[in-house]
């Protein structure tokens, strides 16, 4: 996985310099959302008793919320 590679490089945790571009940004953002999509799926399969709360907990919130 050429992405595992790229996390483990410890200059890519550097902070990014100013010349780094707004598409650079974009994408560096999108993997990261991809990444954390992919670790909540994981974490839902693992613990489904918790994702269960985790969602009716959500849903409470959603109809109790006042627009």
């Amino acid at each position: 996985m050429p992405e595992q590679e790229y996390r483990d490089d410890p200059s890519s945790r550097e902070r990014p310099g100013p010349a780094e571009t707004e598409a650079e940004r974009r994408r560096r953002r999108a993997r990261f959302l991809r990444e954390l999509a992919e670790a909540r799926a994981l974490r839902d399969r693992v613990q489904p008793r918790r994702a269960k709360a985790a969602r009716l907990r959500h849903a409470m919130r959603m109809r109790t919320f006042r627009w």
